[in-house]
């Protein structure tokens, strides 16, 4: 009797443990701007049962290859046309689950103060992910500093431009790698996580940028098997929340804007 006594004791016990832990979520982000919005929603899924573990990486390779193997649950980082040319390329199958953001992409430079300014033959370093290549070469465009074949070809490479009227010679890189070449190059196209982290303020410091209705929304991405979870909507609620839309205007100073 005792012995049944201890065991559902300690049965009780390990439950009381278990639903205060709160079922594991673990997400994988890039750190600034969205480990902070998760770090920021982290106390409020612990009160409804949720325990987020937020995976920070400095890529935008691993978060999708590691969602996909199962090793995480979703991550939060990229734009819908550079999913869909992930997937795409890698075979995967990851979905779309919630739009919480847009990063105005941006123009910078040490050299120079504004576009005018740019010589003959002058040297721009864009992402070399193709549709960051695009989203790069479709904001010049629209600054007037080269022509298209395709006006509207979101994965554009340098390959893909019919007019160059100022000879821009384009170094392609690794998105994480344009704030290091800023000094070196004449303009430097960088996503605005990594001008944040390098501590470029998008409103202030570009010499191009787009305007708040930009396309390229950051979405939570899950796969097909677990985008319907539970975890995975409460996740998706708190992260279109008031607070945290009023975090992300307060914060960012329109570096950042809520996309919801």
């Amino acid at each position: 009797m005792k012995k049944t006594l201890l065991l559902t004791a300690l049965a009780a016990a390990l439950s009381a443990t278990l639903a205060q832990a709160g079922e594991k979520l673990q997400v994988a982000a890039t750190p600034v701007p969205h480990a902070e919005i998760l770090e920021l929603v982290k106390p409020q899924l612990a009160k409804e049962g949720i325990d987020l573990e937020i995976k920070v990486f400095t890529d935008y390779v691993q978060p999708n290859l590691q969602v996909d193997q199962k090793n995480l649950d979703a991550n939060y980082f990229q734009t819908k046309p550079y999913l869909d040319n992930f997937n795409a390329g890698k075979g995967t199958h990851l979905v779309i689950v919630q739009g919480v953001h847009v990063e105005p992409f941006g123009g910078y430079s040490k050299k120079y103060k504004t576009l005018a300014e740019l010589p003959d033959g002058a040297t721009v370093a864009i992402p070399n992910e193709g549709s960051n290549s695009g989203r790069a070469l479709l904001l010049l465009q629209k600054a007037g500093l080269l022509k298209l074949k395709d006006p509207d070809n979101a994965l554009a490479t340098p390959k893909d431009i019919a007019e160059n009227p100022k000879h821009l010679k384009f170094k392609e890189l690794e998105s994480a790698l344009l704030p290091r070449v800023l000094d070196q190059v004449d303009l430097d196209l960088i996503n605005t996580n990594y001008a944040l982290e390098a501590k470029l303020n998008p409103v202030r410091d570009a010499l191009v940028l787009e305007d708040r209705n930009s396309p390229y929304v950051n979405y939570l991405v899950a796969r097909p098997d677990n985008k319907d979870s539970d975890a995975i909507k409460k996740l998706a609620a708190a992260l279109t929340s008031p607070e945290v839309k009023k975090f992300i205007e307060e914060k960012y100073q329109g570096a950042v804007v809520p996309a919801f």
